[in-house]
């Protein structure tokens, strides 16, 4: 179209010799705004301020009219050009339509195989580095505490017996078992691991991918300068954004983030809504602090290794609670062997009361001798009702470990099926104790948990002196139209966003970081001294119970060698008495001597068989000599540097 056509062109326009017609059948054409962009075209290739004028004119009341217009120009210009059909205006609509509801799904294919990418390598590639560097995927934690009977018993007959009311028979065996099904300090106990293990999953997450969607809308009323240059306008602006993104922050340093999203902007300057659609990742890379999985994982690490110690103290407070099981079970049954033997002394005791009546009664003895014997009546008396009430006392502290079943647990009376009897033990030598327990001691093992502990605390702090220099790339393609859908379809145009750069931070001194390197090292040092110290601390204790036991089974013989002079003692102070050689009070002091060396050797014995207990308990093999399996029975191995 040359110069002349065009000026043709506008006084045609000017002198009204266009014609309009309403025709609603095909507003859905007139919506796709095939005829406004090319008459756009047409008067804006060249513009000028007269076309402006002519434009506005005609085709600015598009969206003040409320109705779909189609517009038919008869222009008689020397052209070729046939004029379109309705029907093939339709047909063109139609295949627009497919074209852009095609693309359009390919868009949310794209960005849905995005996403699915990036979850799929959060459940797999990185889970699978996480697990590869951290040990191992998180497990529940072990709290299971189980007792294998060597008995033919089972724990279903065991059961039956214990849970009826009445007096509560046990065995050492049983009682332990009762102890660890019911004991609420163990049940108590038995949570910490748990409950530490959730922290293995809160640092985890810090890994997983996160969605975030915002949606925003507003109106901006005011003034600005007029287009003509010269006055002011008011002008009303509404803008509503719709932000979707998944992000993922992997152990490496790296986050990505897949954005979608779209804005629209509807001002009373402009004719048409403003639409841009946008597609865009970004890439951020950590270069220096919180680069490498080793600084990035180190909280999960430590949040193993807390829950490990976990473990080695309900693996300790099992240890604990099952030795004070069988201490009391036996002083129990000392407190009952002490009740018998007082009553057979203060049952003779009378006898011998009787007989120095009988004896004064006939003249053989004064009446003087009388008040010894009297005494020691009530003296043994006196021990009987001490003897009760320590063996009342004991009663309820193994009520209180054990925790039996039924209604009345403090009314319930113990029966001991099995009495202190001297166990047929050679003793190892203490050198294998002290070695066994180097091992197994649960306070040596947290201990080198902690040093292990304080190795990843370094980790972190040296990697934290270091200054944030971060790498990050963003990449976009967007799309603008006056419609959302348009606006879709035209991402796949020449409109695109690259924004590539570093970010750099370092405080001044860095003093922050440096104190907290500087606590690491001493922490981790002090670390290796207390665990040092504990293993000093633990050989004294494993070798002075080691002696304790030998000087318990030593006693038992001595104390029993004292008990059979002491009844000899007595009987030759009885027949002295009844031939007038000795006096009463020789005798009461004689059967004194037997109630207490008869008492000293059922404690020798309940004694010796305590502290094999607590040789066990020090040398951290007593779980494993009941049959007991509990958390922490593997060792801690600290690496060699």
């Amino acid at each position: 179209m040359d110069t002349c056509q065009k000026y043709v062109l506008f006084d045609l326009m000017e002198k009204k010799y266009l014609t309009f017609r309403a025709d609603i059948a095909t507003k859905k054409w007139l919506m796709k705004g095939s005829i406004w962009r090319s008459v756009k075209a047409v008067l804006l290739r060249q513009p000028c301020r007269k076309t402006c004028h002519i434009f506005k004119a005609v085709f600015g009341c598009q969206r003040e009219a409320k109705s779909y217009i189609v517009l038919q120009m008869r222009l008689k210009t020397p052209t070729n050009r046939t004029k379109p059909t309705a029907i093939g205006r339709d047909r063109a609509a139609r295949g627009a339509d497919m074209m852009f509801a095609r693309f359009y799904h390919r868009l949310l294919e794209f960005y849905a195989v995005c996403g699915l990418l990036l979850v799929s390598a959060s459940c797999t590639l990185v889970e699978t580095r996480i697990d590869r560097t951290a040990a191992g995927p998180n497990v529940p934690a072990d709290t299971a505490v189980l007792m294998h009977l060597e008995s033919t018993e089972q724990p279903e007959e065991i059961a039956a017996r214990t849970v009826p009311p009445g007096p509560l028979k046990v065995s050492i065996a049983e009682a332990i078992l009762l102890c660890l099904e019911n004991n609420r300090s163990l049940v108590v106990q038995r949570l910490n691991p748990s409950i530490q293990q959730t922290f293995e999953d809160q640092e985890r997450a810090v890994f997983d991918p996160a969605t975030n969607a915002d949606v925003s809308a507003g109106r901006v009323k005011g003034e600005n300068l007029a287009r003509s240059g010269s006055e002011t306008e008011d002008f009303t602006t509404d803008a509503a954004e719709g932000i979707i993104s998944l992000e993922q922050y992997f152990p490496t340093g790296t986050t990505v983030a897949l954005e979608a999203g779209t804005q629209v902007n509807d001002s009373s300057l402009y004719d048409d809504n403003f639409y841009s659609t946008r597609l865009g990742m970004t890439v951020t890379q950590a270069l220096l602090r919180g680069y490498g999985t080793d600084v990035n994982l180190a909280r999960l690490q430590q949040a193993r290794l807390d829950t490990r110690m976990s473990e080695y103290e309900l693996r300790g407070f099992t240890e604990f609670l099952v030795a004070e099981v069988e201490r009391t079970y036996w002083d129990y049954a000392l407190a009952r062997r002490q009740i018998e033997i007082v009553e057979e002394s203060l049952k003779v005791a009378r006898q011998q009361l009787n007989e120095t009546k009988e004896l004064i009664a006939v003249g053989r003895l004064a009446k003087a001798e009388l008040a010894a014997v009297q005494a020691e009546v009530a003296a043994q008396e006196q021990a009987l009702i001490e003897a009760r009430a320590n063996k009342e006392s004991i009663r309820l502290q193994l009520l209180r470990l054990l925790n039996p079943a039924g209604p009345g647990i403090w009314q319930r009376e113990v029966d001991l099926i099995y009495q202190p009897t001297l166990p047929e033990i050679k003793l190892e030598d203490v050198e294998l104790h002290v070695a066994v327990s180097m091992r197994m001691r649960p306070i040596l093992n947290e201990a080198r948990l902690e040093i292990l502990r304080g190795d990843l605390e370094l980790v972190k702090t040296q990697n934290g002196l270091l200054p944030l220099m971060d790498l990050f790339i963003t990449l976009g393609k967007s799309g603008y139209a006056n419609s959302f859908g348009e606006s879709i379809g035209n991402i796949n145009e020449d409109s695109y966003d690259a924004l590539a750069g570093v970010r750099f931070n370092y405080p001044f001194f860095n003093r922050d970081a440096k104190a907290l390197h500087r606590r690491a090292l001493q922490t981790r040092e002090q670390a290796q001294k207390a665990l040092e110290n504990l293993s000093q601390l633990v050989e004294v204790d494993v070798r002075t119970a080691y002696i304790e036991v030998n000087r318990t089974k030593q006693q038992i013989a001595a104390s029993s060698v004292t008990r059979m002079f002491d009844e000899e003692k007595l009987r030759t102070e009885t027949e002295k008495l009844r031939v007038g050689k000795s006096t009463s009070f020789l005798v009461a002091q004689a059967q004194r001597d037997l109630l207490v060396s008869r008492i000293a050797e059922v404690r020798a014995l309940a004694n010796y068989l305590k502290a094999l207990i607590d040789l066990y308990r020090q040398d951290g093999s007593l779980l494993e000599r009941r049959g007991i399996s509990a958390p922490g029975r593997e060792p801690v191995k600290l690496s060699k540097k």
